[in-house]
């Protein structure tokens, strides 16, 4: 599956034949989360890659492959309710699931292996990793695709499958919640997962992915998605430095979504726009801008005692 989404990646940048992720499983309260890593032992710097609603580790080898094969060593699990993770009910998946789990997956990454960690999330994955940087203290950066807070009537408007009825959409889940919230369905009715990728081809690689896209969500996941919050209002954050790689031609969720967070974040930032590139970036000149992006972080955190100089610069 993962070489089918390999083939939308320019050619120049995918990772060599050779390089390919080996499977391992982390426990986790009760579920076995499938975790794929490209382990490089002398690598200065450690990238961990969150995915979002749809996603999974195959789907975002392009991008975890560039990374390696610039050089970086490569951490992607399977969130909760996607992928190869075994999830003994996966009705009762919630959001807080995704942050208690990938919070003690970095702390533990971080207590096997002191090298810089960056936290790299994309779509909802980006404000995942915020959130887990801000909790545990232990990212050397994070990077993001986007910074979509759920509480501003806007992003739910952009995210959700019918606009229209976004404002009665939660009042509504929180009314029904004891009868549906371990009701599971298809991803496709609740989010606009036609608006990931710009290349209809991927777009509808995707929303057959069963695996990711075309699998099925519990409507309490989505319910606590849309309640939650950061643990850290963006004016108290100073964790780490934050690059905000937003794609420039996401027709899901514009960048303007994201700006409306990242611009009140008080660490230091950097805004790198993605020219081109669609809700999953995978055109140029975008995605060799990312692939730079990615190079930067390896020199500089990787060979600075993990000081980074991700926020020198406010916008590339």
């Amino acid at each position: 599956m993962r070489d089918d989404y390999l083939r939308f990646l320019p050619e120049d940048l995918r990772p060599s034949p050779g390089l390919r992720p080996r499977s391992t499983r982390w426990r986790w309260r009760d579920l076995d989360l499938h975790v794929e890593r490209v382990e490089r032992p002398g690598a200065a710097l450690r990238l961990l890659v969150l995915h979002g609603a749809g996603g999974h580790a195959g789907a975002l080898w392009p991008l975890a492959g560039m990374a390696a094969e610039l050089g970086l060593e490569v951490v992607v699990p399977d969130l909760p309710g996607y992928g190869r993770t075994r999830v003994p009910r996966p009705g009762r998946v919630r959001y807080p699931d995704w942050v208690g789990c990938v919070t003690d997956l970095v702390t533990a990454e971080k207590a096997a292996d002191p090298r810089p960690l960056v936290l790299f999330g994309a779509s909802m994955g980006g404000m995942l990793a915020y959130d887990v940087a801000a909790r545990t203290g232990l990212a050397a950066a994070v990077v993001a695709t986007c910074l979509l807070d759920p509480r501003r009537d806007a992003v739910r408007a952009a995210v959700g499958r019918h606009r229209s009825l976004v404002p009665a959409t939660l009042p509504l889940l929180r009314l029904l919640a004891p009868v549906i919230d371990d009701l599971r369905v298809p991803i496709r009715l609740v989010a606009r997962m036609n608006a990931i990728a710009n290349d209809p081809a991927l777009a509808r690689l995707v929303a057959r992915d069963r695996l990711g896209g075309g699998s099925r969500v519990p409507l309490g996941f989505v319910r606590s998605y849309l309640e939650s919050a950061p643990a850290v209002e963006p004016e108290e954050f100073t964790s780490c430095p934050v690059l905000l790689a937003h794609p420039g031609a996401d027709r899901w969720t514009p960048i303007g979504l994201s700006r409306a967070f990242f611009d009140r974040i008080a660490a230091p930032k950097r805004l790198m726009v993605l020219d081109n590139a669609g809700h999953y970036p995978v055109e140029e000149p975008g995605v060799r801008r990312l692939a730079d992006a990615f190079d930067l972080l390896r020199a500089d955190i990787g060979h600075h005692d993990g000081e980074s100089h991700v926020g020198r610069t406010e916008r590339a």
